[in-house]
């Protein structure tokens, strides 16, 4: 099984848990607040690696106590956080995450996330690994080591989240692009909701093929996914769960799709484990500290 290498974004998620949202100039009381690891980055790399692959995190962080919060959570998961560099000046990454009947939504600080930069990469990539990538660091940083991967023979996985415009010939060094129907609309210009069919979301994928990417998974939420490739659509069936935390979901469904694609099987294989590890992932709070085991992610197939 070859190494997965995550480049991206590490956050210090704030996570506020009440009965509801607040509205507009209105105060709740009684909500809770947890401190927890997060940043698509590093969710994606947690998730690789309590699946037994082996796996490295690329990113930049601040001077300050959330990052050695940070490195530790990785050093704890069996991370290899060598090319996590410490930039002086910003504070590392937080989000804030207002939780209210099982869903969320978020504020991001980016911070020293948006010094990211190519150089901060210790090694080349080798031609047996597999290199993943999203749009919380700037843009040129990850255009430049997707395409240094795929010169080098690496497979590259694109997360186009949270959708950003980028350059046309960003998607010719993806193998595998993941993203939502929010962010597969945004990409194309394809109006795409909860109630589009798996035809009109196989059409809005296929556009993203044309411009580069030689796989495309849209990620539906309770209605599974599609993976649509060369050799035709693949309709993946969501796993039911109970939702207590959607957080983190999408980054867990990227890296178990990262550690599946590692053991050398195919995008629709991999995402197919990817639901599962998902479906899991929701069952508890927070995003990297939610991340499930291969263990958990084996049983849960098992019951499908």
């Amino acid at each position: 099984m070859s190494r997965v290498v995550v480049c991206g974004s590490l956050n210090m998620d704030v996570v506020v848990q009440s009965a509801r949202r607040p509205l507009p100039g209105e105060t709740i009381l009684g909500a809770e607040v947890s401190f927890l690891p997060g940043g698509k980055g590093l969710n994606q790399a947690i998730a690789c690696a309590r699946l037994g692959v082996p796996t490295a995190m690329v990113g930049a962080v601040g001077n300050d106590a959330f990052a050695n919060s940070l490195r530790g959570f990785l050093a704890d998961n069996d991370v290899d956080s060598t090319s996590v560099t410490e930039v002086d000046g910003p504070a590392t990454g937080m989000a804030l995450i207002q939780v209210a009947e099982g869903d969320n939504s978020i504020t991001v600080a980016s911070g020293a996330n948006m010094h990211f930069a190519a150089s901060m990469l210790h090694h080349e990539p080798q031609h047996d690994e597999v290199w993943v990538a999203q749009f919380e660091t700037p843009l040129a940083a990850t255009q430049e080591i997707l395409a240094r991967a795929r010169a080098a023979g690496a497979r590259t996985v694109l997360n186009l989240a949270p959708y950003t415009e980028h350059p046309p010939a960003l998607l010719e060094a993806v193998d595998v692009a993941v993203l939502n129907e929010i962010e597969l609309s945004q990409a194309t210009g394809i109006r795409l909701d909860a109630s589009s069919s798996t035809d009109d979301v196989a059409a809005a994928c296929s556009v993203l093929r044309d411009r580069g990417a030689r796989a495309v998974i849209a990620t539906l939420g309770a209605r599974g996914a599609i993976v649509v490739t060369a050799t035709g659509v693949d309709t993946i069936a969501a796993f039911q769960t109970k939702v207590v935390d959607t957080t983190g979901a999408g980054d867990c469904f990227v890296g178990a799709l990262a550690s599946r694609l590692a053991g050398g099987v195919t995008p629709a294989e991999a995402a197919r484990f990817a639901s599962a590890a998902a479906s899991c992932s929701v069952e508890r709070l927070g995003a990297a500290p939610a991340m499930p085991t291969g263990e958990e992610v084996a049983a849960r197939l098992v019951k499908a």
